[in-house]
């Protein structure tokens, strides 16, 4: 009799040798390699399918859409991180930042925003008006929307979170889904559309919201074609929404990395007990993660609207999870991971809007099968690390 064998005859558990082997999942560097091997392979199949001009066209498709997930998803990183709480209310303030953008500057012809109504200053005519025009006209929106859905993130944080903070942790996650169906009850009730020009009164309940800022960019303007007139044609209104994305995610990295507040971050994230000893605010500390994580959520929420053009009072829930599953691809907890896997799932929805027929009906199940996927085999994510249960 082997010496696992009577180990389990006698009750006791087997040798960690054996139940190393019974384990399923891979290493970092293999879920690496299969992912880039699977991608590769996908790539090809569009271009001997659709040609080379489609599959970069479509490449780039979700990269831009890959973007948005990519700042919804170092939101729920970075309190994850912190408090390892899953915040699904963090899409629905994703959604709500996208109707504090339209609430700020209007609707063309149709509904007065907060400056040309208070300050009888029209921000549609200055981001239309040109390029300069444009970045006056962000720098103006950024701030202020950034501003409010911090704040919103605190006061969530403020009045739902914090007494739950020691709870058993099924009490705070059934809190947050609570606190999402209510800011999507709210916006419900608040943001009807407006009705169609020349009809008074508002539109039907629950119906797309219109932003308004479809000639902030001109959706034909395009930037650079590779391979020429038939070739993959880099748009302004994409090309900005990446852009954008990028130095919203490098800005906070760097707040993280050399910031007072950001260091008291990463030690509160380390240790909270270890961080509290040393003088560090835990409760300051906490607010200023929502705040941050639901600025960035308002980045992406503003550029949304300035490139889709409208918004929908419940598409938070679905953007949330689908960020959540980004966030976990690439290593919830990680911020680097968590902007890779938002670019990644892009892509996976591209793929599968692509190569699938009726691709668009596909796309969710698609997502939430790589969820599932990657935690079977990789629970930790692309860039994630394997840290043991708090006490």
């Amino acid at each position: 009799m082997s010496a696992a064998t009577g180990a389990a005859v006698r009750g006791r558990r087997p040798a960690p040798r054996v139940r190393r082997r019974l384990r399923l999942g891979m290493s970092q560097g293999q879920f690496l390699a299969v992912l880039t091997a699977v991608f590769l392979i996908l790539l090809l199949l569009m271009v001997v399918r659709d040609g080379a001009a489609t599959a970069g066209n479509e490449v780039w498709r979700g990269l831009v859409l890959g973007a948005i997930y990519a700042l919804i998803a170092v939101g729920y990183t970075l309190v994850y991180g912190i408090i390892e709480l899953i915040n699904f209310a963090h899409g629905d303030v994703f959604t709500l930042s996208a109707f504090y953008s339209v609430f700020l500057a209007g609707i063309p012809g149709v509904q007065e925003g907060f400056f040309k109504r208070f300050l009888g200053f029209d921000i549609n005519h200055l981001a239309s008006s040109g390029p300069g025009g444009l970045i006056l006209a962000l720098l103006i929106i950024f701030p202020i929307a950034m501003t409010l859905a911090g704040l919103t993130g605190v006061v969530i944080e403020r009045v739902a979170y914090r007494r739950l903070r020691n709870a058993p942790r099924l009490a705070p996650l059934i809190t947050a889904v609570g606190v999402s169906f209510l800011l999507e009850g709210i916006m419900f009730a608040f943001f009807v559309p407006p009705a169609p020009p020349g009809q008074p009164g508002l539109g039907t309940p629950g119906a797309a919201y219109p932003t308004g800022e479809d000639g902030w960019i001109p959706t034909t303007h395009v930037l650079l074609n590779i391979g020429g007139s038939h070739g993959v044609a880099i748009g302004a209104n994409d090309a900005m929404v990446i852009v954008i994305a990028l130095v919203a995610m490098f800005a906070l990295a760097g707040f993280i990395r050399y910031s007072r507040t950001g260091k008291a971050m990463r030690a509160s994230a380390q240790n909270r007990d270890a961080a509290q000893l040393c003088g560090i605010n835990i409760n300051r500390t906490i607010s200023a993660t929502f705040f941050l994580g639901s600025a960035l959520a308002a980045v992406g929420g503003v550029v949304y609207a300035m490139h889709y053009h409208t918004i929908t009072w419940n598409q938070g829930y679905q953007f949330g999870l689908i960020a959540f599953t980004a966030a976990v691809l690439g290593g919830i907890g990680n911020i680097v991971g968590a902007g890779i896997g938002g670019f990644l799932i892009g892509l996976v929805e591209a793929f599968t809007v692509t190569l699938i027929p009726n691709g668009g009906s596909w796309a969710l199940i698609v997502v939430f099968a790589v969820l599932i996927l990657v935690l079977t085999l990789q629970p930790t994510g692309l860039l994630g690390m394997r840290v043991p249960d708090r006490a």
